[in-house]
C-alpha cells in the first residue's frame, strides 16, 4: 500500500477547504480562489448553467454560478475537477473511467435527493471518488488491468478480495487513503473503503449514513450497467437485495428508480 503513489492534495483544494471551514463561507472569496484556474472556472460556470442543476436564469460570472449552485455543491464539483486533473494512468486513456464516475455521481445526487437520505454534495463526492483507487493501482502494477477484469467477472468473491489476493491491497483502500489525504469528509472516506463490502448493509454498528451511500452506489452501478447494455450486474447480484432492504425500497420502486436513472443518463449528451 505504501508503494502506491497518492497525488498530494492540490493547493487550490486546501484554500477552498479553509474558506469552507469559515462560519460564513463567501461565494466571492471562493470565486477568487478558483479564478487563477481558467479551466475550473469555465467548467463550473458551464455546470451552473446546465439543465441538470435547474438554473432558471443564466449565471454570467463564476461568483453568480456559485450562488446558484450553493457553496456545498460547488465545493463538491470543484473537488471532482481537481481529481480529474491530478489523477492519470500511464499509457491509458481514462475518458471511460471519468464518464462512468460522472454518471455514478449524478445518479447518487439524484437518488439521495429523491430518497432524502444523504446530503447531495456528500453523495456527489463519494460517487466521483469511490473508484479513484483504480487508476492509481494501474500506475503501480503493470498487470492490474487483468486483476480488475478478473474481479469484475468473479460472481463469488468480493471484488476487493480478488485485488487483495493478487496485490496485497485494493482500490477501495487506496481510494480511502486519497480521500483522507485530501481532507474529504469521514463519511466519504469510510464509504469508499466499504463500498464493496455489502455485509455492512446489515450491520447496525456501521454508521447509517455510510451504509446508505454504499446502498445508493449499488443502485447507481446497476443503472450504469443497464444503460451500457449489460442486463446482468454481478455487484447487484451480490448486494442488491441488501441495498433495497436498507433503503426500504420495494421491487417496483427499485425498477422505477432504475428507469428514471436510465432516462437521466440518456439526456447527458
Amino acid at each position: 500500500m505504501r508503494s502506491v503513489r497518492i497525488p498530494p492534495r492540490p493547493s487550490l483544494l486546501i484554500d477552498l477547504q479553509r474558506e469552507l471551514a469559515e462560519r460564513d463561507p463567501s461565494p466571492r472569496r471562493i470565486a477568487r480562489i478558483i479564478a487563477n484556474d481558467v479551466g475550473i472556472s469555465g467548467a463550473l460556470l458551464k455546470l451552473a448553467n446546465s439543465p441538470f442543476y435547474g438554473a432558471a436564469r443564466k449565471a454570467k460570472s463564476v461568483e453568480q454560478g456559485i450562488n446558484f449552485l450553493g457553496v456545498s455543491q460547488c465545493s463538491a464539483l470543484i473537488t471532482g475537477m481537481l481529481a480529474r486533473q491530478a489523477v492519470e494512468a500511464e499509457g491509458v486513456s481514462l475518458n471511460e473511467f471519468w464518464d462512468v464516475s460522472a454518471k455514478r455521481a449524478r445518479a447518487l445526487v439524484f437518488t439521495s435527493r429523491k430518497l432524502r437520505i444523504a446530503p447531495p454534495d456528500i453523495a456527489h463526492t463519494f460517487g466521483l471518488f469511490c473508484d479513484i483507487g483504480v487508476p492509481l493501482l494501474m500506475n503501480r502494477f503493470a498487470d492490474y488491468a487483468a486483476t480488475h477484469a478478473a474481479a469484475s467477472h468473479d460472481a463469488g468473491q468480493c471484488f476487493t478480495a480478488v485485488e487483495d489476493a493478487r496485490h496485497d491491497t485494493n482500490h477501495a483502500a487506496i481510494g480511502c487513503l486519497l480521500a483522507r489525504n485530501w481532507g474529504l469528509s469521514a463519511d466519504v472516506s469510510w464509504a469508499i473503503l466499504l463500498h464493496h463490502d455489502y455485509r455492512v448493509l446489515d450491520d447496525p454498528a456501521t454508521d447509517d449514513a455510510i451504509r446508505s451511500l454504499v446502498a445508493l452506489c449499488l443502485l447507481a452501478e446497476k443503472a450504469i450497467q443497464t444503460y451500457h447494455g449489460n442486463s446482468n450486474s454481478l455487484e447487484w447480484d451480490k448486494g442488491g437485495a441488501r441495498a433495497c432492504q436498507h433503503l426500504g425500497l420495494t421491487a417496483e420502486e427499485t425498477e422505477e428508480l432504475l428507469d428514471e436513472l436510465h432516462e437521466m443518463f440518456g439526456t447527458d449528451h
